[in-house]
């Protein structure tokens, strides 16, 4: 019975084990508040948590030194000053074209011919005719100097009454008549001569050559087409090629009037073409076009380049830029830059800020010559990296960054 009375006295004291459990989480979730907490605080002076600052940006770029100096930009084409649309003088068929577009010519050259069997046959009968009449020339000439003998004969024979005065007015009448026939002769022989001519200026107008030296733009006709110098007929073509000196190309472009002052004759320049981007062309102002077009409120200015390059074509897009002095050699290469407001110096080092991930990234960066407000950069950053330019005082390395919309 007494193990009975023992046995009852056993129980589990349930309020006091659910008040320790409870102390424990309380403990527990305390704890665990008070690490986030920690972790948080570190977290945000570390600037994790810390709202994106709002920057401005630029990307690093290759720029040529001359861009530091220049006065003033302006757009236009390539055009070549010394240009031709090769025609015809005559109406006729074409038989032969001897070029094709790219083709270089000489002055002189032959780029077409006519058909031209007419002219030929007319200039082989004109050639014909001379070769008659210069027969004929001899024979009459021959005849004179026989009529000039018998008259001097004939003259001292009548002086001396040894013949009747009517032979020696034969004589007389016969010599008058050959020198007559001759200057006759003499007169058919220019005639026949200049219809030669003529034949062989006809002949060279079913021949087309190159004015000067050129190089074919466009083709205009083909064989077979009928060539006409005013394009009367409806299939008739009026010039079979355009043909352009590609030493007389230069820039046109147009200057605001308001800007003109900046541009003077003989000012340097550089060019760039759309079509070679990657290059520039050293320039000289050749011509201010003394005139304005007031619909466009602009003048003309024509740039020479100072270069030749076969690749420079007429018609292709220029940009060019006036310059307030003339590039110097070391300045002709292109070099990594970027504004000298970008690069800073921290604990002794001078560092840009690149943008990394919608974070910045404090940079080293080794500079090389300061170029007006640009500065250029040796080592450390690439072409097309985004590096803060503003606010700078705010950033540090590895804050979360968001770029502003412009």
């Amino acid at each position: 019975m007494a193990v009975d009375n023992d046995l009852s006295k056993l129980r589990i004291d349930k309020e006091r084990i659910s008040q320790r459990q409870g102390k424990k989480k309380r403990y527990f979730f305390l704890s665990a508040a008070l690490l986030l907490i920690v972790l948080l605080v570190i977290l945000y002076f570390k600037g994790i948590l810390k709202p994106a600052v709002e920057v401005q940006v630029i990307s690093v770029q290759k720029i040529y030194p001359a861009q530091t100096f220049t006065l003033l930009n302006a757009s236009g084409y390539v055009v070549a000053q010394r240009k031709a649309a090769v025609a015809s003088k005559i109406t006729g068929r074409l038989v032969f074209l001897g070029v094709e577009e790219g083709s270089r010519v000489k002055k002189g050259e032959i780029i077409a011919r006519l058909e031209n069997d007419d002219v030929k046959a007319a200039l082989e009968q004109a050639k014909a005719d001379v070769k008659v009449v210069h027969f004929n020339l001899e024979q009459t000439q021959a005849e004179l100097d026989d009529a000039i003998l018998d008259y001097n004969r004939k003259k001292e024979l009548v002086e001396k009454e040894i013949i009747a005065r009517s032979q020696f007015d034969v004589a007389e009448a016969r010599y008058k008549k050959a020198k007559a026939a001759v200057a006759a002769q003499q007169a058919a022989l220019r005639a026949s001569e200049a219809a030669l001519k003529e034949a062989e200026v006809s002949l060279e107008y079913t021949i087309i050559r190159a004015p000067f030296d050129a190089v074919v733009l466009t083709k205009n006709a083909d064989i077979g087409d009928i060539v006409t110098p005013i394009g009367a007929a409806a299939d008739a073509k009026s010039a079979v090629v355009t043909i352009a000196d590609m030493d007389s190309l230069k820039v046109e472009v147009d200057v605001s009037e308001s800007d003109i002052e900046e541009v003077k004759v003989g000012q340097p320049c550089e060019i760039q073409l759309d079509a070679l981007p990657n290059d520039r062309f050293p320039g000289v102002v050749h011509m201010i076009v003394p005139t304005a077009d007031r619909s466009k409120a602009s003048i003309l200015v024509k740039v020479a380049f100072l270069d030749k390059d076969p690749r420079i074509l007429p018609e292709m897009s220029a940009k060019v830029a006036f310059l307030s002095r003339q590039v110097t050699a070391e300045e002709e290469k292109p070099l990594t830059a970027l504004p000298g407001g970008a690069v800073v110096t921290r604990d002794g080092e001078t560092v840009a800020f690149v943008i990394k991930n919608n974070r910045s990234l404090e940079t080293r960066v080794h500079l090389g010559r300061k170029l007006d407000t640009m500065v250029e950069i040796l080592n450390g950053v690439e072409v097309g990296d985004q590096v803060v330019i503003a606010p700078l005082d705010k950033i540090k390395n590895g804050i979360k960054v968001r770029v502003a919309q412009e």
